[in-house]
């Protein structure tokens, strides 16, 4: 069996994906641990309660972290895929326009994306 190298494109893309999805989530993370007045009202207007909003954050705040390290990679996506799935759900209830119900799913895929660039056996297990 023949094992292909990474190429440096394709390795640096996906770090640079992955540290911009890092940065994201952190940043929302944060607004929700220190409940700034954007994330709380954000929260409150999709249905969620104020007292949920630091729970929110410390969700982000693991999904990060995971994400970041290469032997927890995949548990990260895997929280910040049911993430992005909450926040579909949350738009399809609220009817919400169809970017806002669009975008956590290419964000998703862009998540994945970042891994697959890298990882032989996630491009072996979605292959077969």
């Amino acid at each position: 069996m023949t094992i292909k190298k990474t190429s440096k494109a394709k390795l640096w893309t996906s770090y640079v994906l992955q540290g911009v999805i890092v940065l994201l989530f952190l940043m929302g993370s944060t607004m929700n641990l220190f409940q700034t007045e954007t994330a709380v009202e954000g929260a409150i207007s999709m249905g969620y309660p104020k007292e949920a909003v630091p729970y929110l954050g410390i969700v982000q705040l693991i999904a990060s972290i995971l994400y970041v390290f290469p032997k927890t990679v995949s548990f990260g996506a895997i929280i910040i895929t049911g993430w992005l799935g909450g926040a579909v759900a949350t738009h399809l209830i609220h009817n919400d326009p169809q970017f806002n119900i669009i975008f956590p799913v290419i964000f998703g895929i862009v998540v994945w994306g970042c891994i697959w660039l890298r990882n032989d056996n996630l491009k072996a297990f979605v292959s077969n």
